[in-house]
């Protein structure tokens, strides 16, 4: 579908940041993005991606809502539509999605999370980011 497209690009595909504080979910995800050859960088904390900004420029950025410290949306505030974000959380509501998408998430997923929806977001968000 769209990943393919992006994929198959004669161009590497972006890095994936994905800011996340469950460790083993982090960690889970960055080895699926790298199993589809995407460069991905893992963060334990909105304050820990916040201050990498300086030296990475992330072609989408993956945020988890609810995390000790910065939370997501506090993130996702921050980045003002700067980069492309999907949206990853375990701790759905009607308004939190709103919310989340409000403040310029380009799409908005629910944990446990599906392969194939998370990385055909991550495509679709870029691509919309590309086409702006």
């Amino acid at each position: 579908m769209v990943w393919y497209a992006l994929t198959s690009m004669k161009f590497p595909p972006p890095v994936i940041a994905l800011v996340d504080d469950e460790e083993s979910v982090r960690k889970a995800l960055v080895r699926l993005l790298r199993s589809a050859a995407i460069d991905a960088r893992g963060f334990a904390s909105g304050e820990e991606f916040l201050a990498a900004l300086e030296d990475l420029r992330p072609g989408c950025v993956l945020l988890d809502l609810h995390m000790p410290g910065i939370s997501g949306f506090e993130v996702l505030a921050q980045l003002q539509r700067r980069f492309p974000v999907v949206v990853i959380t375990g701790q759905d509501s009607p308004a939190a999605e709103a919310r989340a998408l409000g403040a310029g998430a380009a799409a908005y997923l629910r944990k446990p999370i599906n392969d194939r929806e998370l990385l055909d977001a991550i495509a679709t968000a870029i691509s919309q980011a590309t086409d702006h």
